[in-house]
């Protein structure tokens, strides 16, 4: 080999740039597939109306779907109507992706446990809201996983427990963001609310 050949420099770029490069161009390919994928809805519907639950002291377990996709109101749910309600007492709100308590109650967060084998729920922890320009309350706070690739919201499926104003106590679990009626921001959650002033919430 010449003495100008061995010193010439290579042509070929480096194996780690070419690797790079690949890299690049699959996240970008990625991401624009995820932008322009519609998702497949669960099969969950807007609740409509159904009556006031029979009385007695343990509401549920129940699954509720409301339609939560405005920007600006927030959409609230009594308990014991077991509905979406436009006036009279509520305990929980949602707004997107935002859950929030009612003033004077609280929400604490008991983590990924199975629904059914929450029996009783804690005396102490709750939190209240944080009032700000985007409301908050940080014992749901960011109840779900976002997906970069497909943009999409998925349950943690954590349980959660709820005080409300009146003292009574309830569990949830959300469960949905999508549902085939609203498409968007349309909470599918189950519940079991017990009035009785007790903190068990199975029969």
């Amino acid at each position: 080999m010449s003495a100008g050949a061995a010193g010439a420099p290579s042509r070929r770029p480096p194996v780690l740039v070419l690797a790079m490069g690949v890299a690049f161009l699959l996240l970008v390919a990625a991401l624009l597939i995820g932008s322009i994928t519609s998702p497949e809805f669960p099969p969950y519907a807007v609740t409509g109306p159904r009556g006031a639950p029979p009385r007695k002291s343990l509401v549920g377990p129940a699954t509720y779907t409301l339609d939560a996709s405005s920007t600006v109101r927030w959409r609230t749910f009594d308990f014991r109507r077991d509905a979406a309600v436009d006036s009279g007492p509520w305990d929980l709100a949602f707004r997107r992706f935002h859950v929030i308590a009612a003033p004077g109650g609280g929400i604490v967060d008991l983590g990924r446990v199975p629904f059914d084998s929450v029996a009783e729920l804690p005396a102490v922890g709750y939190l209240g809201n944080a009032l700000g320009s985007d409301t908050t309350n940080p014992g749901v706070g960011k109840w779900y996983d976002y997906n970069m690739l497909t943009h999409l919201l998925t349950s943690k499926r954590h349980v959660y427990g709820v005080r409300t104003p009146g003292g009574m106590y309830a569990k949830v679990e959300v469960m949905a963001y999508y549902c085939k009626d609203v498409g968007v921001a349309c909470v599918t959650f189950r519940y079991a609310y017990q009035e009785n002033g007790t903190r068990r919430v199975v029969p």
